[in-house]
């Protein structure tokens, strides 16, 4: 077993990271930038190493944390999500260090992040795709007569992009050609590379990912499947598994569809198959994430599993603890992203101190988060704050815990996305489950929610104050 972590991301992600290796026994060492010299998971961890001044640099040397891991006795990188997590030259840089990368290896990274190498692979192993172009597309003339043979909408898409970066839709040749430019810088400037392919798009899809997990021994398991359907601009906002949207026949068939894939492309550790369904119940493949996911928690309140723990434990060499028939699924869970965005002014981040804090709690509640009472949230990263994860036995009772965790949850000082949650969990079509990507865009009234406090969090604030100013 591994001995000691360098832990190469921040915030929550971080957190849930040390949180780990403490259960495993496991030292673990953070590291961050001046504007993190107070975050949480600095503050948990068993050591913390600055990285430099300036906000970003650090956490995007890889040649700085292969030193750092090297000389402070680390066994193993773990990368957590975003940042380095999907760069193989970092997994290479590990590996050529006699560090362990705690994720699949640099070849498999590679060949998934490229988008259009993707689409060959499952493509050769019977996994459906889109139509679209078999490469990289060489001139705009080129996109435009794919999409004439495909038909319009299409997706212009970053080869290398990812996180609903590096992507446009367009509905006609207009359209077309006025993105096509657009796509390619952005990808330069994102990902550093410029090229692009083209896609049919499938029109309000929702959004269906399977959980995998792959050991070095041969054995692939797959954890069932998310529903990342309530987006916007192609970043995700509520995730919940498993999703309401589909019958057990389905569910199976793409979970035997994913361990395939899986093994396709000699996958090992933890990763997520995305896929799109469309009106006809047709699944399309659309993307590898091969890094633990951020919605990673609700497949573990219905399973059980903790998948960080599982990521540690492939990478140190040992064989699954579980068979698939062992995996068993219980209720639902939902997932809120709680970012410091005003949903009533475009959903501008809203970065600052905070004022006050209360986590939800009782029954069937988690919160991943790396705030506290008087933390001031950097301007320079994600605005997502915290994540609240609740769980039940039915679809019906999971929404009211959500419902009931969300208005538990006091945060004061910046502006969040809580109340537009709560808007959410309220309307007709979430609750009969009968949503797809094209929900936000659907239902724009649901952002003129009153900015009124909540009773209960007032009543939380008063007591707190009572509390504080009695010693009680």
């Amino acid at each position: 077993m591994l001995r000691k972590i360098l832990i190469a991301n921040r915030g929550e992600i971080a957190v849930r990271i040390i949180r780990a290796c403490a259960e495993m026994g496991i030292r673990s060492v953070a590291i961050y930038s001046e504007a993190d010299r107070f975050a949480l998971h600095v503050k948990k961890a068993d050591e913390s190493y600055c990285i430099g001044s300036e906000p970003l640099a650090g956490y995007l040397n890889i040649y700085g944390l292969v030193n750092l891991a090297a000389t402070t006795g680390c066994d193993a990188i773990h990368p957590g999500y975003g940042f380095l997590s999907e760069n193989a030259e970092f997994a290479s840089a590990c590996k050529k260090r006699g560090l362990i990368f705690i994720g699949p290896s640099e070849d498999v990274i590679r060949r998934m992040g490229d988008k259009t190498e993707a689409r060959k692979a499952m493509t050769a192993a019977g996994i459906p795709v889109t139509p679209g172009t078999d490469g990289n597309l060489e001139n705009a003339d080129e996109a435009l007569t794919v999409a004439e043979k495909i038909g319009y909408p299409v997706m212009l898409k970053a080869t290398s992009g990812g996180g609903g970066r590096g992507i446009r839709r367009c509905d006609n040749a207009a359209d077309l050609q006025r993105n096509f430019q657009r796509v390619i810088s952005e990808a330069t400037k994102a990902f550093g590379s410029a090229d692009v392919f083209l896609e049919k798009c499938i029109v309000n899809p929702r959004h269906i990912e399977v959980q995998v997990l792959a050991d070095h021994h041969g054995n692939t398991i797959h954890l069932y499947e998310r529903d990342c359907s309530i987006q916007r601009r192609n970043q995700k906002l509520i995730e919940i598994a498993p999703s309401p949207q589909l019958g057990e026949a389905q569910r199976q068939y793409l979970g035997g569809l994913s361990v395939i894939a899986a093994k396709a492309v000699g996958y090992t550790n933890a990763g997520t198959v995305e896929f799109l369904l469309d009106d006809n119940d047709r699944f399309y493949f659309m993307e590898m994430n091969t890094r633990v996911q951020v919605e990673h928690t609700i497949t573990e309140a219905i399973t059980g599993v903790d998948i960080v723990e599982e990521q540690i434990r492939i990478a140190a060499g040992l064989p699954l603890r579980f068979k698939q028939h062992e995996i068993v699924r219980r209720g639902y869970a939902l997932q809120f992203r709680v970012n410091a965005e005003d949903p009533q002014n475009s959903f501008l981040p809203s970065f600052g101190r905070i004022s006050r804090y209360y986590a939800p709690g009782g029954p069937g509640v988690r919160t991943d988060t790396a705030i506290y009472t008087g933390y001031e949230i950097p301007p320079f990263y994600d605005s997502m704050l915290a994540k609240v994860i609740v769980d039940a036995l039915t679809w019906e009772d999971v929404i009211k815990r959500g419902e009931r965790a969300l208005r538990d949850m006091g945060l004061f000082g910046i502006k969040t996305t809580i109340p537009y949650y709560l808007e959410i969990l309220q309307h007709a079509d979430f609750r009969a489950a009968t949503f797809n990507t094209g929900f936000v865009d659907k239902y724009p009234e649901l952002i003129n929610y009153s900015n009124k406090p909540r009773p209960d969090v007032l009543a939380s604030v008063i007591a707190a104050v009572m509390a504080a100013h009695t010693g009680l």
